[in-house]
């Protein structure tokens, strides 16, 4: 039995460089040039996932490696001494997460180690492992079988767009000239600042029909930020666009940086503390909202920030915050003032509604006929986008809200009133935490940020988390259909392990199309996946929040996100199972009032934001709900609740659920 050395990626081992060319236009000097295959109607999908990555420099920085056989393995003897990759400097990493796939003697595994960005390894292949008999697998010539493959450039063109906005070419390209670049509060000849003791309520109108004349879905904001704020702030200000009118960013060579395709109004809400401002105006605070919220959180998460003296800003991320018509009112009493929220949604999908994040990310689209019945659900040319791109240009909005606090903004017009141009600091959620550490990762311009669960890459989020249900109707709509059934919910089961789970030997049918399809995502979404960044964070005075048994961004992709940085020493982590709010999905909880660790969070990141990064509190002390730093880091390789593909039971009490 022998390692097999064919021509094609399913009949030897890849990633390889055998397929890829040459491309000086590229950073590596090579773009990968997988094989097409014969597409149909039927099943085109494929040629679209392998038309996309066609256009990278290289490979993902934790590829899916897979060694095809020319018979069955003991996956027992898979060890790190027998099966690894090698890179420069010595260094050597196992793979882990294995599946074998008893139909094609294809075994596949992730390495242990995530790679470098533009940096050739080797997969090696010994003569320590074993066929069932015992006997050692006939490799490549002596002792071992190689391929070398390069991985892709991943933090070059944020680098590059982030370059582009200090120079100003990016806003000269987005044709936005220098007078435009700062902060309007101004609509209909009046200025959107509220004393904050005025305001009874504020209300959003929501744009949630396509049809711009269809009446808007009005809802109260809950507002908790009322101590020692002086004023409520609600502006705009303009951002290049880089995404289409798809919601996607076109590929370019990575030695080349993407031009703006047009110029896009965004609101901001701002707060701003009451008292006598410090020399040089108000310390800012950036507040970063998660997938489907907006801006209006900011009212959630800012409660204890004026009264520490920090002005807090917040914008929505791409794509969010309902359509441009939505609207802001302001109630005083009897009085209202209505205006323009700005916001980013659009019906990407053709079904006549905006939801919440539809705007972020390329969709699927459909066709109605003349009763409102669905004829076609067609997928998008872009599908192995994700979020990518959606996270790219929310990343670049939230640069260009820095530099425009840095412009300065004189919140009243008359000078009296001013947020200090310099020093700003940023804290995100959930999806404000994921675009933050590309954010913080990036930008020069800051150095302290706090960020609160954030988790990837993004498939890893959505196959075991409650966007479940997004991702299975990605599948289903796919060319081909790849949902298949078996234990896992929402209609398909990946057999794909986490870290502390066993080998698969026997994948459920049609499970290795979709970890072919789920690779081919992860590799495209690399650029716009905060793992690709983690490493720049360690430069930058910041921590993490996550929280035991997170249903939303799953425990096991924050471990992702730290080991690919060697973040740990920076998390805090809440333990929800031992908190008064056990039970309860943990997400939220440095926003929602009924979890029990929403005070003591905020209280973390406004004493690290009001310290400039200096000081990193154990909010309840001697307690057990914090750990700070956390613990045991194997609490972050899994689930702490029945995973989603399999069904299977997690069955620790409450306060006795480590991994």
């Amino acid at each position: 039995m022998a390692v097999l050395t064919g021509s094609t990626p399913d009949t030897a081992i890849f990633p390889s460089d055998a397929f890829t060319v040459a491309d000086a236009a590229q950073v590596t000097g090579r773009r990968v040039n997988l094989p097409l295959p014969a597409c149909t109607q039927a099943d085109y999908s494929w040629c679209d996932a392998i038309t996309l990555v066609n256009q990278l420099d290289g490979f993902d920085v934790r590829p899916r490696v897979t060694i095809p056989f020319s018979g069955p393995i003991d996956l027992a003897t898979v060890t790190p001494a027998s099966v690894y990759i090698e890179g420069p400097g010595g260094f050597r990493t196992g793979l882990t997460q294995l599946v074998f796939d008893p139909a094609t003697n294809v075994l596949a595994g992730q390495p242990v180690s995530y790679l470098n960005q533009d940096t050739t390894y080797r997969t090696v292949v010994t003569a320590s492992l074993h066929d069932l008999g015992g006997h050692p697998v006939a490799t490549c010539g002596g002792d071992r079988c190689t391929a070398h493959f390069t991985t892709e450039s991943t933090t070059t063109q944020l680098a590059r767009l982030r370059a582009a906005l200090d120079d100003g070419s990016a806003y000269s390209a987005a044709g936005i000239d220098a007078a435009e670049r700062g902060a309007s509060f101004i609509q209909d000849g009046r200025r959107d600042v509220f004393p904050a003791a005025s305001v009874t309520e504020i209300e959003r109108q929501d744009q949630v029909r396509a049809d711009p004349q269809a009446p808007l879905r009005s809802s109260m904001v809950l507002n908790t930020a009322t101590a020692a704020a002086a004023y409520y702030g609600f502006g705009s200000f303009l951002v290049p666009r880089y995404q289409d009118a798809g919601a996607f960013i076109g590929q370019v060579p990575t030695r080349s940086t993407p031009q703006p395709r047009s110029q896009q109004r965004v609101g901001f809400h701002l707060i701003v503390p009451a008292g006598v401002a410090p020399a040089g105006g108000w310390p800012v605070a950036i507040f970063g909202p998660g997938f489907t919220r907006s801006k209006y959180d900011l009212f959630l998460a800012a409660d204890l920030n004026a009264a520490r003296g920090v002005a807090t800003i917040a914008t929505d991320p791409a794509g969010h915050g309902f359509g441009p018509a939505s609207r802001t009112v302001v109630h005083q009493g009897p009085l209202s003032t209505s205006f323009l929220s700005h916001g980013q949604g659009v019906d990407l999908d053709g079904d006549g509604t905006i939801d919440p994040s539809e705007g972020v990310s390329p969709t699927d689209h459909k066709t109605y006929d003349g009763s409102g019945n669905l004829v076609t659900d067609t997928p998008s040319h872009q599908a192995v986008d994700g979020l990518r791109d959606g996270l790219i240009q929310s990343t670049v909005n939230q640069m260009a809200l820095v530099r425009m606090v840095e412009r300065g903004v004189d919140v009243l017009g008359d000078g009296t009133v001013k947020l200090r141009p310099s020093g700003v600091a940023y804290y995100g959620q959930s999806f404000g935490g994921i675009y933050g550490t590309m954010l913080m990762a990036t930008d020069t311009h800051l150095q302290v940020g706090v960020l609160n669960v954030p988790g990837g890459p993004i498939v890893e989020i959505a196959r075991n988390s409650g966007f479940r249900d997004l991702l299975a109707h990605q599948l289903e709509v796919n060319r081909p259909n790849l949902l298949n059934g078996g234990p896992g919910l929402n209609g398909f089961t990946e057999s794909m392990p986490l870290r502390q789970d066993p080998s698969v030997a026997q994948p459920h049918p049609g499970a290795i199309p979709i970890q072919r399809y789920l690779a081919y995502s992860n590799w495209f979404e690399r650029p716009g996946s905060l793992e690709s960044f983690s490493a720049g964070v360690g430069s930058k005075r910041v921590i993490f929040q996550s929280a035991y048994g997170d249903h939303t961004v799953p425990n096991s992709t924050a471990g992702e996100l730290y080991r690919a940085g060697d973040l740990f020493s920076r998390v805090s982590y809440y333990r929800n199972d031992k908190s008064a709010s056990a039970g309860f999905d943990p997400h939220g909880f440095l926003l929602d009032p009924r979890l029990a660790g929403r005070n003591q969070a905020q209280l973390q990141v406004i004493t690290f934001v009001a310290s400039g990064g200096a000081t990193v509190i154990d909010p309840d002390g001697p307690g057990p709900v914090w750990e700070v730093p956390i613990q045991l880091r194997s609490n972050l390789d899994c689930l702490h609740y029945p995973e989603p593909q399999t069904g299977g039971p997690y069955t620790p009490g409450p306060g006795t659920g480590d991994c």
